[in-house]
């Protein structure tokens, strides 16, 4: 804590009352102890000594008037058992006095008329008692009674006098006794008011010291905050009160200007970023028209170039057809090479003209069975298939929202590279397959041909990049450039699985559709497993060790010599003979009309044919 800069803390001021407070009330409480001891004891001494003293003095008297009565009574019978009530009030004499003595020890005026009764008691026998006895024993009853006379009886009324003033003594006793008993209670009254009035007197003050140095304070302090995050954060916050408040009041008026400067310098940067944005908005929007001049541009400078292109690669093949082995070797070299610059400038304007047309020429996107697009690019791929004795197989394909043609043109791109970058002397084997993650279908094209290496992996997305020479694997370098623009304007990603062990396996997502996501929701939380074969599936995907795909009209060599070729994909094949018909896929995802994502793309379940070829549908 601070320490006491003006004034005592609010910890001090209310130790010191709490102090005060505890020293007054145990001050009372021990007088209160001190005067309920001292009243317990007057009490004491009048229900144990001032009452039985009193009964105690009524039985001296009673035993005292046995004695005279049998006296009187033996001087006028003469019989020695009327003698008896003397002996026996004798003893209650000697026994009661000395009781009495013992519970008036602390009271000397009783004990002073006790000896005055003792004394006159002790006179009456000596005088009275013993020689009317011994009178009585000797001369008889008559010479007894001639010595009771009335002088006899005044000396025991002396003694009646003495024991009544030994009784009044002992009332006042009890009666003092009795008025300190009052006296200590209304005492014991008086202190539990004051100490009543000190705990009413402490809380009254410990309200108004609350309310003065803790309640006002910190409203006065909590209204300057409200004012501040009202939005004056300019509004110095002064505190009041004890040190503490003084203190909190200037910590937290440090944050205000924390605060204040950091907004400050918010609303710089929100004025920087809004003028940044308004800049990049400025930019992104030149760029968008950029980008769309240069589309058009490509698009118009492809379609304006088919036709001299076509001119050019016709006459050059009429030319060699017409001249060939009538001019010198170099000349049919040189007429070669026309040709064959023709036809690839043919080839990459249509690429070129086929990527420019994604996502510009669009027909809406529609619930596609992905199983049935693999079934037209087996047909497309057909002739590259029974060229290279390829396997196509694929299993587990959803029903996605897309356009079905873009959708044939990526798969086909990515079979037709699959058989395209083959191994020498090993039969192309390409497995598609999809799986489930999230919302998104994760689809995955693998294959065992020549693979890609690491380094390479990012590069063979880019438009015209190559990592063979076209002599060794033909094409335009634009084939996958293609599939990462189609995947993308779907709303997904592209990428090369670098792990694989063997061939190539490239994945892409396409996002799933909300039923398809609710089943698998619900499968899981109903315990239900998912597919294994569509959930395991980590298939690798063809791709082309050279980073390139088979552009829409590369295909094989048999069909690069085509001049008119479209932009659809080159073709590539389902393996003859294929034997992986024989095992019942898995359903995965929602099919057309219900059916089982194990069908054939032609609607035939297992084993199906496509262009006369036997098929390995997963």
């Amino acid at each position: 804590m601070t320490p006491d800069r003006q004034g005592w803390t609010l910890r001090r001021r209310v130790v010191a009352l709490l102090t005060v407070v505890l020293v007054l009330l145990l001050g009372l409480a021990a007088a209160e102890a001190a005067v309920a001891a001292k009243n317990r004891q007057n009490i004491d001494a009048v229900l144990l000594k001032t009452g039985p003293l009193r009964v105690q003095g009524q039985e001296l008297l009673s035993a005292l008037l046995d004695q005279e009565t049998a006296v009187r009574g033996y001087a006028v019978n003469g019989d020695r058992n009327d003698l008896a009530p003397y002996e026996s009030g004798l003893r209650r004499e000697r026994d009661t006095v000395a009781a009495m003595e013992k519970v008036a020890a602390g009271y000397p005026g009783v004990l002073r008329e006790l000896r005055v009764v003792e004394e006159q008691a002790a006179q009456w026998r000596t005088k009275v008692a013993e020689p009317v006895i011994t009178t009585t024993q000797r001369s008889g009853p008559a010479a007894g009674q001639a010595l009771i006379t009335d002088q006899t009886r005044q000396q025991f009324d002396g003694i009646r006098n003495a024991v009544d003033e030994l009784q009044d003594e002992i009332l006042v006793v009890r009666q003092q006794t009795a008025d300190r008993v009052n006296r200590t209670g209304n005492i014991l009254v008086v202190l539990l008011i004051v100490a009543a009035l000190v705990v009413a007197v402490a809380g009254a003050v410990m309200l108004l010291s609350l309310d003065r140095i803790l309640i006002r304070p910190l409203a006065g302090l909590a209204g300057q905050v409200r004012e501040v995050a009202a939005g004056n954060y300019q509004h110095h916050i002064e505190g009041s009160g004890p040190p503490e408040f003084r203190q909190l009041a200037d910590d937290i008026d440090g944050m205000r200007q924390k605060i204040a400067l950091e907004l400050a310098e918010v609303r710089e940067a929100r004025e920087r970023i809004e003028w940044v944005n308004s800049q990049l908005q400025k930019q992104a929007e030149e760029l968008t028209r950029s980008n769309r001049d240069l589309e058009q541009f490509a698009y118009v400078a492809s379609h304006d170039l088919q036709e001299p292109l076509r001119k050019v690669a016709s006459f050059c093949q009429l030319l060699q057809r017409r001249y060939a082995g009538q001019l010198d070797e170099r000349a049919d070299q040189y007429i070669a090479f026309a040709v064959d610059g023709a036809q690839r400038m043919q080839r990459l304007i249509n690429d070129l003209l086929a990527f420019s047309r994604i996502g510009r020429l669009t027909t809406g996107f529609t619930e596609v069975d992905l199983n049935k697009v693999m079934g037209d690019v087996a047909g497309q791929t057909e002739a590259a298939r029974q060229y290279t004795d390829a396997e196509l197989t694929w299993e587990g394909l959803p029903v996605i929202r897309g356009e079905e043609p873009l959708l044939t043109n990526l798969l086909a791109n990515l079979v037709s590279n699959s058989i395209k970058f083959r191994r020498p002397d090993v039969p192309p084997k390409v497995h598609v397959s999809a799986r489930l993650v999230g919302d998104e279908w994760e689809i995955s094209c693998q294959d065992n041909g020549i693979g890609i290496e690491p380094e390479f992996a990012d590069k063979i997305f880019v438009i015209f990049q190559r990592l063979h020479a076209k002599d060794a694997y033909p094409g335009t370098g634009i084939g996958l450039a293609i599939v990462k623009k189609i995947v993308e304007y779907h709303g997904g990603r592209v990428w090369v699985d670098t792990g694989t062990a063997e061939g190539t396996a490239i994945h892409f997502t396409l996002p799933a559709l909300p039923e398809d996501v609710e089943a698998a929701r619900a499968a899981t939380e109903s315990g239900a497993t998912a597919a294994d074969e569509a959930d395991g599936a980590d298939a690798t995907v063809a791709g082309a060790a050279d980073g390139t795909v088979a552009g829409a009209a590369e295909g094989t060599a048999a069909d690069a010599t085509t001049a008119g070729a479209t932009t659809a994909g080159a073709g590539s094949t389902v393996a003859a003979g294929g034997d992986g018909a024989d095992e019942e896929p898995t359903p995965v995802g929602r099919q057309p009309g219900g059916s089982v994502r194990g069908e054939m793309a032609g609607g035939t379940a297992g084993d199906g044919t496509t262009g006369g070829m036997k098929e390995a549908v997963g």
